[in-house]
């Protein structure tokens, strides 16, 4: 009788050795603080969604429409000229032909069919200019408050977990871009148990970095952060040229490079493209200009103030009207050739050009 007990207790003993054994291989327990904890549709997993959604304004020279993009690759003829764009970087190259003149009308026009990408990453076939304009009618319009938020941006990759009601690790998903962040969160249940494995950086608008350690800090800091910074959720391509624009970068491109020409002139809506031709104007440190022609030589001065988008550029020449004047600095583009572009408005304009790189 006591053989027969003995031998039963080792028998479950083993049994119970096994399973456990079996058990580890499949599941890892994991205390996961209550706090750290995503719940759907809490605050917090509305505001990670709101940060992941697609930006759709960042193609409105195309679409007109901040609530969804054009998928890329695609065909289309601007002002008559035929472009492919095949990635966010050439959008310049439609907006480089619409700067060209500032007094004419400009027009795109694309190749259907195409497919838009929507807020939520979801993609709808157009065929033609009139569903798009349509849709992007039911759009929220211009400079109107939307979801999506724009001024913070997640650091790629890190990762998350799922877990049971026993705290023991079901799954673990690594990110890698907002579209598969923002399904993560969309697909969380009441039965889950979820978890963002920190430490994670985020990308504040105002280009610094910031690591996060947990869940609620997480929410704070987007609370914080989703109204610090211009969405430029408008349809004026222009208005953000000068972003990253400096006084001094822009005093080393006019100062580090010799003999700039006039290729565009324009005063009071009438345009004087020609009237500089054959001029070299050379721009100094100690803010003189000089305007060299037909062995006649001109000095005036120069100077800056403002920052970005609102850097004004003072140019007096004397016997030069057309480039004298209080000029705002539109754009400096080094795509091609090195342009130095000034507007007053829509009535006057300057743009200097050079081959130096």
């Amino acid at each position: 009788m006591k053989r027969t007990i003995k031998t039963s207790l080792i028998l479950l003993f083993s049994s119970v050795m096994i399973f456990t054994s079996c058990r580890s291989e499949e599941t890892e327990l994991i205390v996961t603080p209550p706090e750290d904890v995503i719940e759907s549709n809490s605050l917090v997993a509305n505001l990670i969604q709101r940060t992941t959604l697609n930006d759709g304004s960042n193609d409105n020279i195309l679409d007109v429409a901040n609530c969804f993009n054009i998928k890329l690759p695609i065909n289309v003829t601007a002002n008559s000229i035929p472009i492919d764009i095949n990635n966010s970087d050439d959008y310049y190259l439609v907006e480089s032909i619409f700067d060209e003149y500032i007094d004419d009308s400009d027009a795109i026009t694309i190749t259907f069919p195409i497919t838009i990408v929507n807020s939520d990453f979801s993609e709808v076939i157009i065929n033609d200019m009139s569903e798009l304009t349509s849709t992007a009618n039911n759009c929220n319009g211009e400079n109107i408050n939307d979801d999506d938020i724009e001024c913070i941006d997640f650091m790629y990759p890190f990762s998350a977990s799922k877990f049971n009601i026993n705290n023991e690790l079901i799954s673990s998903e690594t990110f890698t871009n907002d579209h598969d962040l923002y399904r993560f969160i969309e697909e969380i249940t009441t039965n889950d148990i979820t978890s963002i494995n920190f430490p994670i950086s985020v990308l504040l608008s105002n280009s610094t970095t910031l690591e996060i350690s947990s869940l609620s800090e997480l929410e704070t800091t987007i609370e914080n952060e989703q109204n610090a910074c211009d969405e430029d959720d408008d349809f004026d391509y222009n208005d953000d040229d000068c972003d990253d624009c400096t006084q001094e970068l822009l005093a080393n491109f006019l100062t580090g490079c010799q003999n700039w020409y006039v290729d565009k002139a324009r005063k009071n809506s009438n345009n004087y493209d020609n009237v500089y031709d054959g001029y070299d104007f050379n721009f100094s440190t100690d803010g003189t200009v000089t305007a060299f022609w037909n062995s006649t030589l001109a000095t005036g001065t120069w100077y800056t103030t403002g920052t970005a988008n609102n850097i004004s550029v003072i140019i007096n020449i004397p016997g030069l009207s057309y480039c004298n004047n209080t000029w705002s600095l539109q754009e400096i583009n080094t795509n091609d050739l090195t342009k130095i572009d000034l507007r007053v408005g829509d009535e006057d304009r300057l743009r200097y050009r050079n081959t130096c790189n």
